[in-house]
């Protein structure tokens, strides 16, 4: 999944275990402007360094992917989390832009049948 945002916060990158370290931050999400969402990502492992380049206000593109998980505690009870694993984070102009394969029309040249059609005639009575 991706999507645009702003980043408005990014915390610092928490060690969880020994071998487990995360890196929380959120996005405002504006997909309707009137009502912005706030989503908190998190970035895991080796990829938690690729928000030190980041500051708070700019607009960036996160794929993630959404997690769900369930849990039994001690008393028996299920309970269920959600969370949202970002994997890459970039500025929105980094993003490439795909290139076009269709030529610019300055350099298209109409067919010769359609450069030797007759034009429109005096005569022509249609109304359009």
């Amino acid at each position: 999944m991706n999507i645009k945002g702003k980043l408005l916060e990014k915390g610092e990158t928490q060690n969880i275990t020994d071998s487990f370290r995360k890196r929380e931050f959120v996005v405002e999400y504006a997909e309707n402007p009137q009502y912005p969402e706030f989503l908190k990502f998190e970035l895991i492992q080796t990829n938690c360094e690729q928000l030190d380049s980041f500051d708070a206000g700019q607009e960036i593109n996160i794929s993630f992917n959404l997690k769900g998980r369930k849990w039994t505690d001690k008393n028996g009870e299920v309970k269920y989390f959600n969370s949202l694993q970002a994997w890459r984070v970039e500025r929105v102009n980094d993003i490439a832009q795909p290139e076009s394969s269709a030529p610019d029309a300055g350099d298209m040249n109409p067919p010769e049948w359609l450069s030797n059609a007759p034009g429109p005639q005096a005569d022509d009575d249609l109304p359009f």
